[in-house]
């Protein structure tokens, strides 16, 4: 089957958090289901579009910064989204062209645009897992062809743990991660937070996504090592002089002991 051949037995009828997205970040590759939902979310919590970039701009600062000061080259992007400008490999690549990274998420379409678009440095390598964040699993067992486990690895999380509606089911997804990975590892975490009646109906308006407190979200780094300066407004982690900017999304990256 072609890759067209698959984009044309997608299932549009309903609107998909990855395209939605794509939709706010002002990509193309999205369906006119997706542009409702995305513009129904708008219209109760216009500040919907700022938080999607700052938590892509939070994705570049994390990244660059465990390359070039902390020495990781291995990665796993969990619920990657479809691919646009600045993804995971391309930040991590421009520091250290041998880094291997390894993209999951569960949208068929973005297993289409990845084999087009999320191509390696000949040094490095760069691989798509299509499967649920809810079985992690699959993922590492599919990871493990291209990831050591007996290295660092960074495992990214952002916007995807309101996928999973019981915050138990969330925390043991996070700790499922962390056991699996070696010590000296990072987890990186972005999400939005219940802290505006705007962001909650937007939430909900969309596809029942699951804000929670920052107090839930810092339980995800309890007993790891949270780099400065914490866990903080998505803007505020390792911001760029003079950006005063305020969201509802909080993100944080931490090391395994």
């Amino acid at each position: 089957m072609t890759d067209e051949d698959q984009v044309s037995t997608l299932d549009t009828s309903a609107p998909h958090s990855a395209r939605v997205w794509n939709y706010w970040l002002g990509g193309k590759d999205n369906f006119a289901v997706d542009r409702e939902a995305g513009d129904r979310v708008r219209a109760v919590f216009p500040a919907i579009v700022d938080n999607a970039r700052a938590q892509r701009a939070f994705l570049g600062r994390a990244v660059r910064h465990l390359t070039a000061e902390r020495g990781i080259r291995q990665f796993i992007d969990l619920g990657t989204g479809l691919p646009t400008a600045d993804n995971t490999h391309e930040i991590a690549q421009a520091v250290a062209p041998d880094s291997r990274v390894v993209y999951v998420d569960n949208d068929p379409l973005v297993l289409v645009h990845a084999r087009a678009l999320l191509t390696s440095s000949p040094e490095g390598v760069t691989d798509y897992i299509e499967a649920d964040v809810r079985d992690p699993d699959t993922i590492l067992r599919e990871a493990g062809k291209v990831i050591d486990f007996g290295q660092p690895v960074a495992v990214i999380m952002l916007g995807i743990l309101g996928n999973i509606p019981s915050y138990e089911d969330a925390l043991a997804v996070v700790a499922a991660f962390v056991e699996a990975v070696p010590p000296g590892s990072y987890i990186v975490i972005n999400d939005g937070t219940d802290a505006s009646d705007e962001i909650t109906e937007g939430a909900k308006v969309s596809h029942g996504y699951v804000l929670r407190k920052p107090a839930e979200l810092a339980r995800y780094f309890e007993g790891l090592e949270l780099e400065e300066p914490g866990l903080v407004a998505t803007t505020r982690w390792r911001a760029d002089p003079g950006d005063t900017a305020e969201l509802d999304g909080m993100g944080g990256v931490a090391r395994k002991p």
